[in-house]
């Protein structure tokens, strides 16, 4: 990867060697319990309820004679089923994670697709700049909200951030439908002048024919063949394709923002000097990621582990289904060496602490 990021680097002073103590025994862990660290029938299971949730409705809606208040519920639906698919599918396809076999990852990835999404720009803003420089300002782009709203105190201030607490949760509902209609567009010449790439990335001119191609075929799908179909209004269809991307927005950015927009989250800033972060990579993760409800079954089960984002961030490419027992191992190691593991006890704790931190961020500095 070549790019400014390069010249940010995190500490190697760990003599206490807390990730090698605590990466050997979460692979001692799957030694002993000889299971692999990528998904299993669990998985599997619910990958086939989640993209049944998602594309079920769509030809419910296409194909059955039901009235327009019924086919927006179902709309509705599938958006639940676009936040599922997301977070238990196409997260651990895109991280390698899914499965141990390769091209099952990239298949299971690839339902980014049918998101709205891209592959090579999520890869990029997600793996690459989120996971390694997680809640830097400047490196992290998960911190960017464009300037409505303000997600860290070194970030730029406006007087329309006072009241970002209340007017949030509806910006939020925006993040896939600007998936479909504009944000690829914008990161894919961004990245690409930046040199922003992974491990077998196709050629900017074959990435620029993908992306074409499948936003052409996204609005194909989901929103010409509906008018060709369905005697309805133009208009009406529009609603539920919008209704469809708010609810799903609404579920992925408030599951993404309780892991590190929110109090206990530490964003800091590497020297102004050498630009060296004073923690190592392992160690910032634990200072910048939150958990929260990890003891609530249908938190962990529709999630896909995001409620475990330590875990996730320590160890990306072990798939959620496992987060629940390594957990165990994450937080004893922790403790061993005094270091921190913030986490919420319920989802409500996590959604008052982000909306208290939003308020926080709002205040005009002095």
């Amino acid at each position: 990867m070549t790019n400014e990021n390069a010249l940010l680097r995190f500490s190697r002073k760990d003599p206490k060697k807390f990730f090698i103590t605590l990466n050997q025994r979460v692979n001692d862990h799957f030694k002993k319990i000889n299971v692999s660290k990528a998904g299993n029938w669990k998985l599997y299971f619910k990958t086939a309820f989640m993209l049944t949730l998602f594309i079920a409705p769509y030809f419910l809606i296409l194909f059955t004679n039901t009235n327009a208040w019924v086919k927006l519920l179902f709309a509705i639906i599938m958006g639940v089923g676009i936040a599922g698919v997301g977070m238990n599918v196409m997260h651990d396809g895109n991280h390698g994670s899914f499965s141990k076999i390769p091209w099952i990852n990239k298949v299971m990835g690839a339902t980014i697709y049918l998101l709205a999404g891209n592959v090579h720009n999520w890869k990029v803003q997600h793996n690459i700049l989120h996971h390694t420089y997680t809640n830097i300002h400047g490196h992290d782009e998960d911190l960017e909200a464009g300037r409505i709203i303000r997600f860290s105190k070194h970030s730029d201030w406006l007087p329309i951030h006072r009241f970002q607490h209340l007017y949030s949760v509806f910006i939020y509902g925006l993040l896939t439908i600007n998936w479909a209609i504009t944000t690829d567009f914008q990161q894919t010449p961004r990245f690409l002048k930046r040199k922003l790439t992974y491990k077998n990335a196709l050629q900017p001119l074959r990435q620029w024919l993908v992306l074409i191609l499948t936003k052409t075929l996204y609005i194909t799908i989901w929103i010409v063949i509906p008018m060709v179909f369905l005697e309805l209004a133009w208009w009406k269809i529009l609603i539920g394709f919008f209704a469809m991307h708010y609810i799903a927005g609404v579920i992925l950015s408030l599951v993404f923002q309780l892991a590190h927009i929110i109090e206990d989250a530490q964003m800091p800033l590497p020297d102004k000097e050498t630009g060296t972060m004073k923690n190592t990579w392992a160690i910032h993760q634990l200072l910048t990621t939150v958990n929260f409800s990890t003891k609530n079954r249908f938190v962990n089960w529709f999630t896909g582990g995001l409620n475990h984002q330590i875990e996730h961030h320590i160890f990306p490419h072990i798939s959620h289904i496992h987060y629940t027992e390594i957990a165990k191992i994450v937080k004893k190691t922790t403790k061993e060496f005094n270091l921190p593991y913030n986490e919420y006890k319920t989802t409500r704790d996590a959604l008052f602490s982000h909306f208290r931190f939003l308020k926080q961020m709002g205040v005009q500095p002095v």
